[in-house]
């Protein structure tokens, strides 16, 4: 079997969670020149470079529990401010 027969295959043989990448490996290298090693090399590399991009995306929370304590604390600075105030 031709080479490029065989990156064709293994091509069309991967899940569908790699339609993606099948993608770009198509548009950005000649398939009918390409042989298995650099298929799988490019295969690589690009999960490598998803695994690098997941572990860069960070998640911010909102906290209520904050806010409301410094709600709290300005509330009590006011009363005893007023306290103050009438003596």
């Amino acid at each position: 079997m031709s080479e490029e027969k065989l990156v064709r295959k293994i091509l069309r043989s991967l899940p569908k969670k790699f339609d993606m990448k099948v993608t770009t490996i198509e548009e950005a290298q000649d398939i009918s020149n390409m042989k298995v090693d650099e298929l799988v090399g490019s295969l690589q590399e690009l999960a490598i470079s998803d695994r690098s991009e997941k572990k860069n995306k960070s998640i911010a929370f909102v906290s209520n529990a904050d806010d409301e304590e410094m709600q709290c604390d300005m509330e009590t600075d006011e009363s005893i401010s007023d306290a103050i105030v009438l003596l």
